[in-house]
């Protein structure tokens, strides 16, 4: 087989940069090592920038988010008892939309299958080759047999743990990295939101998020020790411990129900440089993980999908490799932004074991200038809705 862009993983990365290369005339084939059953199937973030949304309309499969996304026009921040309402919208004239990662891939995958695109489920063993030539080449095993792929680029879309950033020479690449010292416990429950925007709760038992994925699908997280197992946290137990964490007018109004899914997820800050080896390039997780607090994960993804197909294209339309000489260091001036942004969100909300008293003090401080100052309402208000492409 041959194709011009040979895109491994398809998650939201993958998928998006698949279509946006098929917008523009890139023949692309995509390798995921999962089921297809198996990629929708995790529960993943829900917000999107309105940057995000509009690369969902430039490739045609924004419909069915503007018809049931949430559009959001500021946030909460609770502290000391009370919220505090962030007015996105009227800081930076922008909006931020909840609607569910899973959403978005079956989306993308339903127009990748309506466009009779290949896309290679349950392919094992994904190795990238020869790409610090100009011949790269990838080989997969599909059914027990061995098969190659041999294309102009390589485009790694498969997360974190993914073969991509790991076939590449240790020398070659240096990774920067924060693991928090706690996770998240979170459940999704089919009950009404407690609120119609998300509550972000700074509380000294530890953080809390109250969030929805729809009008009737709730999605609330709580601050918990890296020890802990889900087995520990039964319904009641959750649901107790959110409303010790939000304002007394939100537990009172909380709605509780059965949970439909419950997890812990680790936080961590992670960056991988450059983004591009030869004729291989990072995007999304493989290169780089950010904590949730900031809701840039997807929309990272998304960035990175933009700036790689449009230097792919400006390559083939133009006979120019400006774009892809330049991919790594524009897309990493976005994802330092995005990593600062989301690091500063965690550190001012949760409870770090290691700052004591004063640590707290500093952080209701901080919260306190927030809610007050017009400039600092803005700065967070421009960040949380995205900063340009």
């Amino acid at each position: 087989m041959r194709t011009k862009v040979a895109i491994i993983g398809a998650g939201p990365a993958g998928l998006l940069l698949g279509q946006l290369l098929k917008t523009y005339g890139v023949d692309n084939i995509i390798l995921e090592r999962q089921t297809a059953d198996y990629v929708l199937g995790r529960i993943r973030a829900g917000l999107l920038e309105e940057g995000t949304v509009k690369l969902l309309d430039e490739v045609g499969v924004g419909s069915r988010a503007h018809q049931e996304g949430l559009v959001h026009d500021g946030i909460e921040l609770a502290f000391g008892g009370a919220r505090h309402r962030i007015d996105m919208k009227a800081s930076t004239g922008k909006t931020v939309m909840i609607y569910g990662q899973t959403e978005v891939t079956l989306d993308l995958m339903n127009a990748r299958q309506a466009a009779g695109l290949t896309t290679v489920y349950q392919a094992a063993d994904v190795t990238p080759l020869d790409f610090d030539t100009d011949h790269p080449r990838l080989t997969y095993k599909k059914d027990g047999v061995t098969h190659e792929i041999q294309c102009d680029f390589i485009a790694g879309c498969d997360g974190f743990h993914g073969i991509s950033r790991a076939s590449v020479k240790r020398s070659a690449i240096e990774t920067f990295e924060r693991v928090y010292p706690f996770g998240w416990l979170g459940i999704l429950s089919e009950t009404p939101p407690v609120s119609h925007e998300l509550i972000y709760s700074n509380h000294a038992r530890g953080f809390a998020l109250c969030t929805m994925r729809s009008t009737h699908r709730s999605r609330y997280y709580v601050q918990c020790s890296l020890d802990d197992h889900v087995d520990q946290w039964p319904d009641d137990r959750f649901w107790d411990e959110l409303k010790r964490r939000i304002d007394q007018k939100a537990a009172d109004e909380l709605i509780t129900g059965p949970s439909i899914e419950k997890s812990i997820a680790p936080l961590r800050s992670f960056v991988a440089e450059p983004m591009r080896f030869g004729r291989i390039f990072l995007a999304g997780d493989a290169a780089h993980i950010v904590p949730p607090t900031g809701a840039k994960g997807l929309n990272l993804a998304a960035s990175d999908a933009h700036y790689l197909a449009t230097a792919l294209r400006e390559y083939y339309d133009e006979n120019s490799s400006a774009g892809i000489d330049n991919y790594s260091a524009t897309a990493l001036a976005r994802v330092w932004k995005a990593v600062r942004f989301s690091w500063w969100m965690t550190s001012m909300l949760h409870k770090f074991p290691d700052t004591g008293t004063i640590g707290a003090r500093i952080q209701l401080a901080e919260l306190d200038y927030v809610c007050s100052s017009r400039a600092a309402m803005t700065s967070l208000a421009e960040n949380y809705v995205g900063l340009p492409f």
